[in-house]
């Protein structure tokens, strides 16, 4: 594992910049992609309000370049923007403007359904959570085909939230990957929860396959939010790549 293509900072929900790049040389990475949250787009849920990379990345930009003078590593100014169906004009004006060297498109909530808090779930059944779920990957299937990101983020977010966890199905994955496989768009191998709940990365290595079967591969990408996570998971990627037999996109070849 050379690079790690999802970390953050204090621009969103992270830690110092100079400290996550510390701990990306300490684990002997190449390069290191800050992905701050970008929300574009107003919700209900209210994370527009929480993130404003929309209006500080250039702020951002500027603490990048001068960081860049103090490290051998490649340090790409880069987000993870929430996609949300029915915007794409007005993402991908926004997308244009900011020039990121490359983007993560994630879904965290679609029409009714928050992914990023349990508690919408906690009284609901089954048929409840399986209509949550599939809503989720009708938006994921959506992004892929919007052409928007070259990266796809968490691809399998539900399996984060134990009321949500075992409702993705074969099909879901198998829709996902053949999405993908028409796309420039490449998902990614997301570690941000092998030290929680989940307990593994996702997508689990164990349906690979069916991404294998329509030759789409994967970017590695901690999550991290501090550098004590970035050097725990970055052993966890490098281990399971390992293990799986997988070989990584390589993330400059997307910006190259």
């Amino acid at each position: 594992m050379d690079t790690d293509g999802h970390a953050h900072t204090t621009f969103s929900d992270g830690s110092a910049l100079d400290a996550m790049v510390a701990a990306a040389e300490t684990v002997g990475l190449d390069g290191l992609g800050l992905t701050d949250h970008c929300i574009v787009t107003e919700d209900e849920f209210g994370r527009r309000d929480q993130y404003d990379l929309v209006e500080t990345y250039e702020e951002r930009r500027a603490v990048i370049d001068e960081a860049r003078a103090e490290t051998d590593l490649r340090l790409y100014d880069a987000a993870e923007v929430s996609y949300v169906e029915g915007d794409e004009d007005r993402l991908a004006a926004f997308l244009d403007d900011a020039e990121f060297d490359y983007t993560i498109g994630s879904v965290h909530f679609a029409g009714p359904y928050d992914y990023t808090s349990a508690s919408q779930y906690a009284e609901t059944g089954g048929a409840v959570r399986r209509a949550a779920v599939e809503r989720y990957y009708d938006a994921v299937v959506s992004l892929v085909e919007s052409d928007l990101f070259d990266v796809l983020g968490h691809l399998d977010l539900p399996e984060r939230m134990d009321a949500l966890r075992r409702y993705t199905t074969r099909r879901d994955y198998e829709r996902v990957a053949s999405a993908l496989a028409d796309s420039r768009t490449v998902p990614e191998l997301n570690a941000g929860r092998v030290h929680r709940s989940l307990g593994r990365v996702h997508p689990d290595p164990a349906i690979v396959d069916v991404f294998r079967e329509k030759d789409v591969g994967f970017v590695l990408g901690t999550d991290s939010h501090t550098p004590t996570e970035l050097r725990e998971r970055v052993p966890t990627l490098r281990a399971v790549v390992d293990e799986a037999g997988l070989e990584p996109v390589e993330l400059a070849t997307l910006v190259d």
